[in-house]
C-alpha cells in the first residue's frame, strides 16, 4: 500500500467527476508514445520479494538450460498444445482460451474433465529426466465473472453491474469465491480483474469495465486482487483455494479511438495516467502476481512493444515485481513481428508471451534470438526470475492440492448467496410509475426473450468466448429470472406464467418483460450505434402489444452497456437496467417482487456507473466532458424510498439504424442494411423458401461461363476477427453442381488470391447445409481483410445453381474449417 493511501473496504464511493475530465479520445496528431516515469504514481509490490524465495529461485535458475528458461516465457493454449509436447518444449504455462475444451474434447464440461486436463499436463511437466529441471506449470483461464468456463460454477454479474453496486467489500468476496471455484477445477491463475475505464460505449468489452469513472475502478482494483490471491504475503495460496490474479489490460484498452477493440488510444500522457491507470497502483500495492499487456496502441505505438510503459513505468516507477503476460498473440501485432517471431516484445519488458497456437515457432525463434544476441541474456534471466517467483509465491512447487477436485465447491450455497446479493445490488431503476414493486399475490405474466434464458442473463465469457449457444440445462447451479420471479410470487399466493410471445388467456395484473442484447464478447461486440435493435424493434413491439391490452409493463433490460432505449422506456411503466446479472435470477426477483401487500422486500441500491445516452450517437458519454448531456447521468438511480418521474422521451435516435449492422449480410430472405446484392447481371435471382423460413432464401442461377456473386456494403476491417478465430457462416443449398472451380473471396482491399471452395459445392444436390469458414483462411489465401466492402464474393463458372439462406460472422472455432487446407 502506498504511503498516505487509505485502503477502501466497506465504504461508499463518491459519485463525483474525476479531477481530470473524462474526455473522449481525440485524434492526437503526433501524440506521445514514450512515457515519462516521473509523472506516474508510485506503487510497490507487497509480499513478492524476500530472501528465501530469491535464494530458491536463484538455485533453480542455475540448473536451467537456455531452452528451459525460454520455455518459461512461452504460454500455449490447450487447444493447440498437448501434454506430450512438453517433453520437447518445456513451456512454463498453458491457458484454456474461451473456446478451448479440456482434453475430453467437450467444450461444455464440468469439474472432472478440467481437473483431469490440469493433472495430465502437470504430470508431464514434472517428469524427471536427465539434464532437466522440473518446474511446475502455471495454468491460466479467463475467470472473469466466476469460474465461467465450467459447468456448475457460480456465475457472478459482469463488471458493469458490479460497478453499479457501489460496494468494494462485495468485490473482495466475489474474488474469494471465484478463486476457490477456479482452484477446485485445476487452473491456478485467473485473468482478472479487468481495470479498463471504458470511454466509448461502442466498445464490445465495455461490460468488462466497472465504470467510466476512474474512482470506481480505483476503489475496486485492490479488493478483487485480495479476494483472488489473499492478502499480500499469503503463502501456499493454491493450497488455500487462492489463485494468481492478472490486472488487465495494461494500458488504455478502454480508451481506443471510436471504441474499436484493439485500436489506438489517442490521448495525452496526463489523460492516460488520470483515467486509464486508475486501478493499477492499487492492484500492484495489493500484490497482484501478474499484469496482462493490452492489445491497443498508445498514439500508434503497440502496448506489447512499449518499453517505456511496460518496463520503465510498470516495473520501474510502480515497483511491480511479478511478471507481465501478453494477450492472445498480441505480440504479433507489433510492427516487424509475427506471432511466431518477436524479439521486440521481450526486449520491451513482456515476460511471458501468450502464444496460443504459435508457441512452437515462438519458442524456436526466441532461443535463436538469445543465441545471436538480439535478446540479452539479462532480459531472459529477469523474466524467468519473475515467473519462478510468482510460481513459488503461489505454492506451485508444493504438489498438494487439497481444493482441486473437491466436491461441493462449484456452485456452493455460500457462493450462490454472494452472486444473488450482487445481482440484486447491481440493478438500477431508471423509471417507475408506481408499478414496482410487484405484489407477490398478483397474477404475473413473465415474457420476453431473456425471461427464461440463462444465456442472455450471463452474457459473453460464459462457457464459451462469445457466450452463445448456452441452454438452461448447462447451468445446474443457476436460476433464470422467470424461475426467481415464480418462486417469489408463488410463495405469497400469487401466480407467475411464462409466455414466450406475451400471449395470455386471463389478463395479468402486471407483465415483466425481460429483453436486451444477445451474448457477445470482444470484437463481435463492437457496434457503430448505441440504438438498441436498430431497424428491427422486436422488443418494442412486444411492449406496445401488452400496453395496448391494458397490462402494466415492467421492463428488465439485459445489456453489456447503456444503450439508447427511449422508445422502450416510453412504452414501459417501469424500466430496470439489469446489466448481465449472472446465474442468480432470484436476485432480480428479490428487488422486483414485494410482499403480498406490495411492500418492498429489498430496495434498489444500484447507481449508474456509466452515463445513459440521450441519443444513439452519444458514444463517449462521460461525466466531465464538455457538453455532457446524458439522459441519465453517472450515479443516477431511483429507489422505492426516493422515486422520480420520467417524462415522455424523444424517439429520434439521431443516427441511421443501418450503422448497427456489421456482421449479418443475409438473413430471413433479405440483405439487411447497409448490405445488398451486387451480383453480375448475368446471374438470375429469385426468392425461394429457406430451410426454416418461408421465402427466407435467394436462389441464384449462373449462366454458361464465369460470373460472380457479391454481397457488399459499408467498409469493414475483419483482421481482428481473423485473429480471434471468427468465421464466415454460409447456409446454402446446391441446386445444380458447378461446371468448374468455385472460389470464395472478399473485396475492397489489395487482394492477392482467393479460397478454392470447390469442395464445398460438390456432392449432394438439393440439401441445405451450413459451412463456417475461418476468416484467417481468407488471409492465408491472400485476401486483404483490413478493408472489406464486399464480405461475400463467390466466383464460379456455370451452369451452376445455388440458394442462400444465411450469411454472417460467427464464433464457432470447433466447427469451422479452412477449405482446401492440407490436413
Amino acid at each position: 500500500m502506498r504511503p498516505g493511501t487509505k485502503l477502501l473496504l466497506a465504504t461508499t464511493i463518491l459519485w463525483a467527476a474525476p479531477a481530470v475530465a473524462q474526455q473522449a479520445p481525440t485524434a492526437l496528431s503526433g501524440g506521445p508514445t514514450v512515457a515519462d516515469p516521473a509523472k506516474w504514481p508510485k506503487a510497490a509490490s507487497e509480499g513478492l520479494v524476500d530472501p528465501a524465495t530469491e535464494k530458491f529461485v536463484s538455485s533453480l535458475m542455475a540448473k536451467m538450460t537456455l531452452e528451459e528458461k525460454v520455455g518459461q516465457m512461452i504460454q500455449g493454449d490447450i487447444g493447440s498444445v498437448k501434454p506430450e509436447d512438453l517433453r520437447k518444449y518445456p513451456l512454463g504455462s498453458i491457458l484454456a482460451g474461451g473456446n478451448s475444451p479440456p482434453l475430453s474434447g467437450n467444450d461444455r464440461s464440468g469439474q472432472a474433465d478440467w481437473v483431469a486436463t490440469a493433472r495430465a499436463f502437470r504430470v508431464v511437466a514434472m517428469e524427471p529426466h536427465q539434464g532437466h529441471a522440473p518446474i511446475p506449470l502455471i495454468f491460466g483461464v479467463d475467470a472473469v465473472h466466476g469460474n465461467n468456463n465450467v459447468i456448475g460454477a457460480t456465475i457472478f454479474p459482469h463488471n458493469i453491474g458490479l460497478g453499479a453496486a457501489n460496494d468494494p467489500a462485495l468485490i473482495r468476496r466475489i474474488g474469494a469465491a471465484t478463486a476457490e471455484e477456479t482452484a477446485a477445477t485445476g487452473p491456478d491463475w485467473a485473468f482478472g480483474p479487468t481495470l479498463a475505464v471504458p470511454q466509448d460505449d461502442r466498445w464490445g468489452r465495455s461490460y468488462e469495465g466497472y465504470s467510466e469513472n476512474p474512482a470506481i475502478v480505483r476503489s475496486y482494483a485492490g479488493e478483487m486482487v485480495r479476494g483472488l490471491q489473499g492478502e499480500p504475503g499469503t503463502t501456499n495460496r493454491i493450497q488455500k483455494g487462492k489463485v494468481a490474479s492478472s490486472a488487465k489490460h495494461f494500458l488504455g484498452d478502454g480508451g481506443t479511438f471510436n471504441g474499436i477493440d484493439q485500436g489506438d488510444t489517442r490521448v495525452s500522457e496526463d489523460e492516460l495516467i488520470a483515467i486509464h491507470d486508475a486501478g493499477y497502483p492499487n492492484a500492484v500495492d495489493a500484490g497482484t502476481l501478474t499484469v496482462m499487456a493490452s492489445y491497443n496502441s498508445w498514439n500508434g505505438a503497440k502496448m506489447h512493444g512499449n518499453k517505456s510503459l511496460l518496463t520503465d513505468v510498470l516495473k520501474g516507477r510502480m515497483g511491480f515485481q511479478g511478471f507481465i503476460v501478453g494477450d492472445w498473440n498480441g505480440h504479433g501485432q507489433i510492427p516487424g513481428c509475427t506471432p511466431t517471431d518477436c524479439a521486440a516484445t521481450f526486449n520491451a519488458g513482456l515476460d511471458m508471451a501468450m502464444a496460443p497456437d504459435s508457441w512452437k515457432g515462438l519458442f524456436d525463434s526466441t532461443v535463436k534470438h538469445v543465441k545471436d544476441g538480439t535478446i540479452p541474456m539479462s532480459r531472459i534471466d529477469d523474466a524467468v526470475r519473475r515467473i519462478l517467483r510468482v510460481k513459488a509465491k503461489l505454492g506451485l512447487f508444493d504438489p498438494a492440492r487439497p481444493i482441486e477436485g473437491k466436491a461441493g465447491v462449484l456452485g456452493a450455497p455460500e457462493h450462490r448467496a454472494i452472486a444473488r446479493e450482487a445481482a440484486a445490488k447491481s440493478l438500477v431503476l431508471l423509471k417507475n410509475n408506481g408499478v414496482l414493486p410487484v405484489k407477490a399475490s398478483a397474477r404475473v405474466l413473465v415474457t420476453g426473450p431473456g425471461a427464461d434464458s440463462m444465456g442472455m442473463q450471463t452474457g459473453g465469457w460464459t462457457l464459451s468466448w462469445q457466450g452463445d449457444g448456452n441452454a438452461n440445462d448447462l447451468f445446474p447451479n443457476g436460476e433464470t429470472i422467470f424461475a426467481g420471479v415464480k418462486k417469489a410470487v408463488e410463495a405469497a399466493g400469487g401466480t407467475a406464467t411464462l409466455s414466450e410471445d406475451g400471449a395470455f388467456t386471463a389478463k395479468p395484473d402486471v407483465a415483466i418483460v425481460v429483453f436486451g442484447e444477445q451474448p457477445y464478447a470482444e470484437m463481435r461486440g463492437d457496434i457503430r450505434t448505441l440504438e438498441f435493435q436498430p431497424g428491427d424493434k422486436q422488443a418494442l413491439g412486444l411492449l406496445k402489444k401488452l400496453k395496448s391490452a391494458g397490462v402494466p409493463v415492467v421492463s428488465v433490460f439485459l445489456s453489456g452497456r447503456p444503450l439508447w432505449t427511449n422508445p422502450e422506456i416510453n412504452a414501459s411503466d417501469a424500466f430496470v437496467a439489469a446489466w448481465l446479472p449472472g446465474s442468480e435470477g432470484g436476485g432480480v426477483a428479490d428487488v422486483l417482487v414485494g410482499d403480498a401487500a406490495g411492500k418492498p422486500r429489498t430496495d434498489f441500491k444500484g447507481r449508474l456507473s456509466f452515463s445513459w445516452p440521450k441519443t444513439a450517437g452519444q458514444f463517449a458519454n462521460n461525466k466531465g466532458k464538455p457538453g455532457y448531456d446524458p439522459l441519465f447521468a453517472l450515479g443516477y438511480g431511483l429507489t422505492y424510498a426516493k422515486s422520480g418521474a420520467v417524462p415522455a422521451l424523444s424517439e429520434e435516435a439521431g443516427l441511421d439504424p443501418s450503422l448497427g449492422n456489421t456482421s449479418t449480410y443475409f438473413a430471413k430472405g433479405v440483405t439487411p442494411a447497409p448490405f445488398s446484392f451486387a451480383t453480375d447481371s448475368r446471374i438470375t435471382r429469385k426468392t425461394v423458401d429457406g430451410p426454416q423460413t418461408q421465402e427466407g432464401a435467394q436462389q441464384l442461377v449462373w449462366p454458361n461461363g464465369p460470373a460472380t456473386l457479391r454481397i457488399g456494403g459499408s467498409e469493414l476491417d475483419l483482421s481482428r476477427e481473423a485473429n480471434g478465430d471468427l468465421s464466415l457462416q454460409i447456409s446454402y443449398r446446391v441446386d445444380r453442381a458447378p461446371a468448374g472451380k468455385v472460389q470464395l473471396s472478399m473485396e475492397g482491399g489489395a487482394n492477392k488470391g482467393a479460397i478454392d471452395a470447390t469442395s464445398l459445392f460438390s456432392g449432394q444436390v438439393g440439401t441445405w447445409r451450413t459451412v463456417k469458414v475461418f476468416l484467417k483462411c481468407y488471409q492465408q489465401n491472400g485476401v486483404d481483410l483490413t478493408k472489406v466492402n464486399a464480405p461475400l464474393v463467390l466466383e464460379a463458372s456455370g451452369p451452376f445453381g445455388l440458394s442462400i439462406a444465411d450469411v454472417r460472422i460467427v464464433s464457432d472455432p470447433n466447427n469451422s474449417i479452412c477449405p482446401g487446407a492440407k490436413p
